[in-house]
């Protein structure tokens, strides 16, 4: 859900995820103090996917969508029964000579193409509504993430921290993704309709 856009830039923020692996910690540390001797930055990664897929704000966007989507699939199946129905009906008066005038026929004719023309509308408003929840759902997880990264790494201090994505390589120590998955639902209140 969240675009290529967002994932081309870095988030500032974040903190060293420390789980009790010493080992872990310790190479960090390291590469740390020698970074600073160096004089160089101090980086972190987290994985976007991994985000996405653990965030609670962002699986609850995912299920509404899927909800949209399957609802919209609905409507165009019921639809389509529906000009089905109608256009058998027309058949069968058409063999049956169930038609006493041409005009009769053109009004049944008039009324399928309105009922196409219906389908037509109804489903464009569906598509444009499932859309525009989308990306509002999308800015949504967006900013939650980027907000939470920048008030977090208030106390962690980091240079920079870097979508893996975005990397060719980087140490799997400097992964920060499961303490910012569990710092942004720790502060997620459930929205109840």
């Amino acid at each position: 859900m969240i675009s290529s856009a967002l994932a081309a830039f870095m988030l500032f923020g974040a903190s060293s995820c420390n789980n009790g692996n010493t080992a872990k910690t310790a190479t960090v540390e390291k590469a740390k103090t020698e970074n600073k001797a160096a004089g160089l930055p101090n980086y972190r990664y987290v994985d976007l996917d991994t985000i996405l897929s653990k965030y609670n704000l962002a699986k609850d966007y995912n299920e509404e969508m899927l909800r949209m989507q399957t609802n919209m699939e609905s409507a165009y199946k019921r639809h389509q029964s529906k000009l089905q129905s109608f256009a058998n009906t027309v058949q069968n008066k058409m063999q049956n000579n169930g038609y006493l005038s041409e005009a009769s026929y053109k009004q049944d004719e008039q009324t399928m193409a309105n009922m196409q023309n219906e389908a037509q509308k109804n489903m464009a408003t569906l598509q444009s509504n499932l859309e525009q929840a989308s990306m509002q759902a999308q800015k949504t997880v967006n900013d939650s993430i980027e907000a939470f990264i920048k008030e977090y790494n208030k106390t962690r201090g980091y240079d920079a921290i870097l979508f893996k994505a975005a990397t060719l390589y980087i140490n799997p120590a400097l992964d920060i993704t499961n303490e910012v998955v569990e710092g942004l639902n720790a502060r997620y209140n459930k929205v109840k309709k």
